[in-house]
This record gives structure tokens, C-alpha cells and sequence, in this order.
């Protein structure tokens, strides 16, 4: 499978469960982690967002998002194509 944004974040969530923006630019070398999440979503995985209190580098706090894979559930062409849904 050729290597991509969403290949390397689904990695990455199987070895940390959790991202930050920071550590995909950092880890991953992908700026828009948003953007990817997004993708992940709508192809079917639950992923969550909470806001976690950082401390800058001069020394205030400030608010980041922090991602959370929590499973993958099926899209409606997946459980479609599995039957799931047929008029009998």
C-alpha cells in the first residue's frame, strides 16, 4: 500500500492511540492534520477531539486539539454492501 497522510496517521494511531498537530508535523511531516482527520471521518472512523492545555515557549498555557481514534465504524456503502439494510 502506497504510503499517504491517512496511512501513516492510521499507523500512528495504532502505535499512540492520540496525535496533537505538533507531534504529526513533527512525526508524521503532515501540516494539516485537520484536514486528514476529516478524511478519516468520513470514510467511517470514529475519531474524537478534546482541547488539551499546553505550555508555550514562554510559558503561558494555551489550548491544542488532541485526536483520539476510537474505532471504525462501517460507512453506509460498506454495510450496504454487506446486506445489512435490504428490504426482504
Amino acid at each position: 500500500m502506497k504510503s499517504s497522510h491517512k496511512t501513516r496517521l492510521l499507523k500512528y494511531f495504532e502505535d499512540h492511540n492520540t496525535i496533537t498537530s505538533l507531534e504529526a508535523i513533527r512525526d508524521l511531516g503532515n501540516t494539516r492534520l485537520a484536514a486528514t482527520v476529516c478524511l478519516l471521518r468520513k470514510e467511517g472512523y470514529n475519531i474524537t477531539t478534546s482541547d488539551v492545555k499546553v505550555k508555550t515557549r514562554w510559558g503561558s498555557t494555551t489550548s491544542v486539539a488532541k485526536y483520539t481514534l476510537k474505532d471504525r465504524h462501517k460507512t453506509f456503502f460498506e454495510r450496504m454492501s454487506e446486506g445489512y439494510g435490504r428490504r426482504l
